[in-house]
């Protein structure tokens, strides 16, 4: 093809690459409002949870029993195609994923699946608790119930689930909730099946275990109206926390998880998927948000460079590994395993491969990341041009004059790889460099601790639904529907208004409310009378400490605490040895709580066999001259009664006593 020369394009081009650089990236903590309006940040949401049903949502298998690592009866090994949609069309995400070749293997515990799951029966009739919950759920939402449940096929080639599609039903439309400062709307939440667990993802073959497939799963779905991270967080533990303040969710890692949708100012929307953890979303989606910033940065450098991108076109040529010169170790362990090597020419891209796209990656990135993911090429699997020279100034020692004609305005990348894939190589090599003149590709990405993702796959398009022919619609009647609605639990935004009111520290809320503890505070607070400061101070912050750092028997129940206050009123004992007790019924939950008061060692004494120590304690201090500070004086003397007077009466009061002892 033509060499590029240096003819610039029309000045409103020009004029949109200026206003692209007023804005670089910024770390999330130095962000403010004004940044993220200046890009153009939007999100919305897509929270799963996995609902507590005994059965799974279309057969009879146990839900909510999982599989050791290496325990299985039976594998079994599928292909997945691509089939036309209703509408005679290919879904995108299946065609890439078919390009693949990927074997997946099934690993089959007789526990937990049947041949429902590994496709070999139809379905049986959708679990009708799972149903009911997901409609009190939704009405919690305030969103409009269905008159009739349609169940429809969602089209995974990803492996994912046996049948190739996931079947879902939307139950409710419409819908809102109330953060602290704003009401964002819900599109749906939809009932549907869980997926399998992934255990390995390694060249052309995936393996996965199907206990956890056919689980029932909610998925709630937001209009796309958080406008920084910190909303976007909130809205998600608000849904979240809402969930499991019914009661009939599962709790515990994997149970929930959640899709984030990003996009900026021009850009388009991106999938995080997966996120198991609500803290990591900020990092998340302040380092999608920017990725795309930086993609149509790099998008209008290339065309004010490349007069047509449209006829654009890569060389490549197959080079042997001994024009390299000194092989590194990998491309050493290449070349022993019979790989073959290819040299790319991507003419206008210098400069590009090293552009910044988000913290510790470049663009050389996106296309490493897709040569992992749709030619299955492990990594490292390969390396650039800007990336020699970084590490030897004289690039023609690496990739020989003879191989290109080369331009001083072009970039390469060399890769290796078994023959049968290099074809695939190449075409995703080229396709990620043809997008980068459109801009932002839609797709779906992983996300990583550090708050940035991975490609994963093409973002899947409306192509892929289409209606379950094994099932028939299921109608709602209004009497079902308002009878679950009698049973409702408050509302979130009211649990955290009355804490407010309470004076429970924020800092307890999140806690408090991931736990679903609000029900437990105010049945303490209305049927004990203890003061729900106290209460709540005491759940958020002694029990979460004592979670952290202590081991559990596993069969500590939350109900358990209202217990042990009960037990202390009864007793007439002061409510601050609850503390003590919380760690030991923690560690202990079967114990007798007359046998927990002998484990803390706890004796019974008087008030006034306390107060008559001080005196002589004063004596002790006086002695001693530790310091003339009053209180420095009442903290020594707290410190020495601290231990026999917990329980017995309450430390402020002794504390004031020990005041009003000094002032005589």
């Amino acid at each position: 093809m033509p060499k590029h020369n240096s003819k610039t394009k029309s000045d409103p081009e020009n004029n949109y690459l200026k206003s692209m650089k007023e804005v670089e990236y910024v770390p999330r903590k130095e962000a403010t409002q004004e940044t993220y309006d200046k890009i153009g940040f939007m999100s919305g949401l897509e929270v799963h949870q996995q609902l507590l049903t005994e059965k799974k949502l279309f057969c009879h298998c146990p839900a909510g029993v999982y599989n050791g690592n290496d325990q299985f009866d039976a594998e079994v090994i599928r292909h997945m195609r691509p089939t036309l949609s209703e509408l005679g069309e290919y879904d995108g995400t299946a065609l890439m994923e078919f390009k693949t070749r990927k074997e997946i293997v099934y690993r089959l515990k007789n526990e937990t699946t049947c041949t429902y799951e590994v496709d070999d029966t139809p379905p049986f009739q959708i679990d009708k608790t799972a149903v009911d919950i997901s409609i009190q759920i939704s009405l919690m939402s305030k969103l409009n119930i269905v008159g009739e449940v349609h169940i429809t096929r969602k089209q995974y080639l990803d492996g994912s689930i046996p049948t190739g599609f996931q079947r879902t039903a939307i139950i409710g439309v419409e819908g809102e909730i109330y953060l602290k400062n704003k009401k964002v709307r819900l599109i749906q939440l939809s009932l549907e099946e869980d997926s399998c667990r992934e255990v390995s993802d390694i060249r052309h073959t995936r393996i996965f275990k199907t206990d956890r497939l056919g689980m029932p799963l909610i998925e709630t779905v937001t209009y796309p109206e958080m406008v920084n991270p910190d909303e976007v967080m909130e809205a998600c533990n608000y849904i979240r926390f809402l969930n499991r303040s019914s009661g009939k969710v599962r709790t515990g890692i994997g149970a929930g998880r959640q899709d984030v949708n990003v996009s900026c100012k021009g850009g388009t929307r991106v999938e995080i998927k997966g996120v198991s953890r609500t803290k990591s979303i900020p990092e998340l989606t302040h380092n999608e948000a920017f990725r795309q910033w930086a993609l149509l940065k790099i998008r209008a450098k290339l065309n004010a460079a490349i007069p047509d991108t449209k006829s654009w076109k890569m060389n490549h040529k197959q080079i042997d590994f001994d024009l390299l010169g000194d092989l590194p170790e990998h491309l050493k362990e290449a070349h022993e395993s019979g790989y073959q090597l290819f040299a790319v020419q991507m003419p206008g891209f210098k400069g590009m491969l090293s552009h910044f796209t988000q913290p510790g990656k470049i663009f050389a990135d996106e296309i490493c990341d897709r040569l992992k993911v749709v030619a299955c090429l492990e990594k490292p699997n390969m390396i650039h041009s800007e990336e020699f020279r970084q590490a030897t100034p004289n690039i023609d020692l690496l990739i020989p004059d003879n191989i290109f004609d080369r331009d001083d305005t072009d970039a390469q990348i060399i890769f290796w790889g078994p023959e049968e894939d290099i074809e695939t190589a190449l075409e995703t090599i080229e396709e990620r460099c043809k997008m980068a003149f459109d801009g932002v590709p839609n797709e779906t990405r992983k996300s990583f601790d550090d708050g940035t993702t991975i490609f994963e796959r093409v973002l899947p398009g409306a192509d892929r639904m289409y209606p379950d022919t094994d099932s028939a619609p299921i109608p709602l009647e209004n009497e079902r529907i308002e009878n679950l609605r009698k049973n409702l639990p408050g509302e979130v935004i009211d649990y955290y208004h009355k804490m407010r009111e309470w004076n429970i520290p924020e800092d307890t809320f999140i806690y408090i409310l991931r736990n679903n503890l609000f029900p437990l505070i105010e049945r303490i607070t209305n049927d004990l009378k203890v003061n729900p400061k106290f209460v709540g101070t005491t759940l958020g912050h002694k029990l979460k400490f004592i979670e952290g750092h202590y081991q559990s028997s596993g069969n500590f129940k939350y109900e358990i605490i209202y217990d042990l206050f009960k037990f202390l009123k009864e007793k007439k004992l002061e409510l601050q040895l609850i503390k003590p007790l919380l760690t030991v019924a923690w560690q202990h939950p079967e114990m007798e709580f007359n046998i927990m008061l002998d484990t803390i060692k706890f004796n019974k004494i008087s008030r006034e066999k306390i107060i008559s120590k001080i005196p002589i304690l004063e004596k002790e201090f006086s002695e001693i001259r530790i310091s003339k500070n009053s209180g420095v004086e009442t903290k020594w003397i707290m410190g020495h009664l601290n231990k026999i007077a917990t329980g017995n009466m309450a430390l402020n009061e002794l504390s004031s006593i020990i005041d009003e002892n000094r002032a005589i």
